[in-house]
C-alpha cells in the first residue's frame, strides 16, 4: 500500500472529490491545486492522471455514471411513459445540482481517444434508446431518443443559463413534465390530422 493510499484509502477518489469541489466552487484547478486540496504531495496526482485533461475526463466519466444511476437505479429501464418523464426530471435535476460537472460532461466534444468516457456517455443514450424500443416498438428508437434527450438537455441548459427560473426543484420538475406533456399533446394532434 502506498503512503497516499494509506492516508486516503483511495487516492484517485480523494483527488477527484477535491477537483469536483473546486470545479463546483468555480475555482480554477490544476493538478497541483487539486493535490493541495486533497492534502497530498504535488506529485501524487501524476500517478493517477497524466494531466489536467485526463482528470477532467475522469470527472466527466464519473458524472455520466452518476447521472445514469440517478436516472436508472440498478440499470432499470423505463417501463412507462411516466418513467421516461421521470428520467427527464432526474436529468434536469442532476444538472442543477451539479452545474459545473454537468457543463464539463457536455461542454466539450467527447474525446474518441478516451474509450471510458465515450462508453459512459453512450450508456446514457443506450438506456434511453432501449427503453424507447420497449415502449414504442413501432418507432425509430434512435431518432426518438435524440429528440427526447434534446428536450431534456435544452431544458437543463435553459435553467442553468438563467433563461428559465429554477426557483425550486418542484417548480423545475413541473416545468419538465409540462414540456413533455405539451410535446406529447402536439404529437397526438399531428397524428390525428
Amino acid at each position: 500500500m502506498t503512503r497516499d493510499a494509506y492516508h486516503h484509502g483511495d487516492l484517485t477518489t480523494a483527488l477527484m472529490d477535491a477537483a469536483t469541489e473546486m470545479l463546483e466552487a468555480g475555482e480554477p484547478f490544476s493538478l497541483r491545486a487539486v493535490a493541495r486540496r486533497a492534502n497530498v504531495s504535488q506529485s501524487a496526482p501524476y500517478r493517477h492522471f497524466a494531466d489536467r485533461d485526463a482528470l477532467e475526463s475522469a470527472l466527466a466519466v464519473r458524472g455520466f455514471r452518476d447521472l445514469r444511476e440517478r436516472l436508472s437505479p440498478g440499470g432499470r429501464r423505463a417501463a412507462s411513459e411516466a418513467d421516461l418523464i421521470g428520467f427527464a426530471v432526474a436529468y434536469v435535476g442532476f444538472a442543477l445540482e451539479h452545474p459545473a460537472v454537468f457543463r464539463l460532461m457536455f461542454g466539450q466534444e467527447c474525446d474518441d481517444r478516451n474509450d471510458e468516457r465515450v462508453l459512459a456517455a453512450g450508456d446514457l443514450h443506450t438506456l434511453l434508446e432501449q427503453s424507447l424500443r420497449d415502449l414504442y416498438p413501432d418507432t425509430d428508437p434512435t431518432a426518438l431518443a435524440t429528440a427526447l434527450w434534446a428536450l431534456a438537455h435544452g431544458l437543463a441548459f435553459l435553467h442553468l443559463d438563467g433563461k428559465l427560473a429554477a426557483d425550486s426543484p418542484d417548480v423545475v420538475a413541473d416545468r419538465v413534465r409540462g414540456s413533455f406533456a405539451a410535446v406529447r399533446a402536439l404529437a397526438s394532434t399531428v397524428a390525428s390530422v
